[in-house]
């Protein structure tokens, strides 16, 4: 087994804490990135903002989140290549962006609906995710 670095390449938005993941690469380049980020903003309507030089906190979003996947999935995981990557980082990224409660968002994840109502009567459904490594618990309805 050879052991090969991966380099992934993720955009959040700030005001929703949502996450993508254009981009996978053993050996990014620069223009790997602009066509992952084009890729990007052709799907989705995005602002560019420039981070300030020098200034560790602009990047706490973007820090926050890396240390979260690490610890919450990539620490617990043997991963296989880069197909095998990309699969975790989905599921990863769909779990994050549908179910994983924000602290900033009022204990809501970011494609919250607001305007739908809990049934809090409704059954509690359990489902593994990430080859088991997570549970998540939901209403059913």
């Amino acid at each position: 087994m050879f052991l090969r670095r991966l380099y992934v390449l993720f955009v959040m938005e700030i005001q929703t804490r949502r996450v993508h993941i254009p981009g996978v690469a053993a050996y990014p380049t620069g223009a790997w990135t602009a066509q992952q980020a084009r890729n990007l903003l052709m799907d989705h309507g995005v602002r560019i903002i420039k981070t300030p030089v020098r200034s560790p906190r602009a990047n706490s979003y973007a820090e926050r989140h890396a240390g979260t996947l690490r610890r919450e999935c990539l620490d617990h995981l043997l991963i296989h290549g880069e197909r095998h990557l990309r699969r975790v980082l989905a599921e990863y990224a769909q779990r994050y962006n549908e179910h994983r409660p924000h602290q900033s968002r009022g204990q809501r994840p970011p494609l919250h609906e607001i305007d739908r109502p809990t049934d809090l009567t409704a059954r509690i459904t359990s489902r593994k995710i990430l080859h088991g490594l997570i549970s998540e618990y939901r209403r059913a309805g």
